[in-house]
This record gives structure tokens, sequence and C-alpha cells, in this order.
């Protein structure tokens, strides 16, 4: 299902606190480069990543639900096949919505957390569109 840009725009300006899925420590992969970037437009990143310690200045979590404080939303960045837990983890913390970075798919995964009323993002990178929708600061 395709979200329009009023959509995204509206999602990117009500969250606050978003955990990352699979935050990498490394700086060349796509997680902390998305994170990073969202960490400088304001946003409270929270590290999930159970083989990292720290990430960006923030102690990692081994999942959701080892967060203790509310998250907005949820951006995921590990493979496809990890995405039933993170959806379990997602509705069980009550997260309003998910976002899949490209190529990571689950159709049954992705069905189960709409059906939970999590809204689904799914196809487009976070850092790409906030910069092109409320273009802020360059990546």
């Amino acid at each position: 299902m395709s979200i329009s840009d009023a959509d995204l725009t509206q999602v990117m300006s009500s969250v606050h606190t978003i955990a990352v899925v699979g935050l990498s420590d490394n700086p060349m992969r796509p997680s902390y480069e998305v994170a990073s970037y969202q960490q400088s437009q304001g946003y409270q990143i929270i590290p999930v990543n159970p083989n990292v310690d720290q990430v960006l200045g923030h102690k990692s979590v081994p999942s959701l639900t080892a967060i203790s404080e509310p998250v907005d939303l949820v951006d995921v960045f590990v493979r496809s096949d990890r995405l039933n837990q993170v959806i379990d983890d997602a509705i069980s913390k009550g997260v309003r919505t998910v976002w899949l970075q490209p190529g990571i798919h689950n159709p049954d995964a992705e069905q189960r957390a709409t059906n939970a009323g999590i809204q689904v993002i799914t196809d487009k990178c976070f850092a790409r569109e906030h910069r092109r929708l409320l273009g802020r600061a360059p990546m």
C-alpha cells in the first residue's frame, strides 16, 4: 500500500522517539547513517541490537520489549526473516508505526502489524524521505 507525502510528513513530524532495530555501530552501515541523521534532526534514538553495547552515544538494548519508555516509531534494519519477532514485539509494546527500510519485506508479518492497528511504511528510506519532505539538513 502506498503512502502519500502528506501522511509521511505527518508521521515524521509527530514522532519523537525512534527505536532503530538492527542499528550497527559501524559508521559505514546504512542503519548507522540513517540513525545519525535522525539524531541530527532532533529525534531521540534507541539502538536495538543485542550484539553491540552502545551506538551514537546511546546504550543499546537487546529487543523492543527491553525498552522501558514509549516508542513512537520502530525503524527496521534487520533481515526480512527476522521481521516476525520485531512485529510481535512492536505489537506487545503498543507501537503505532513500523518503518521498514527498502528491501525488508515479510507480507505475513506486515499483515499482522496492520491487523493490530500498526501503520506499516515500506520501501522508503526514513532519512531520504525526511530530507525530501522536510528538508532541514543534508545527510
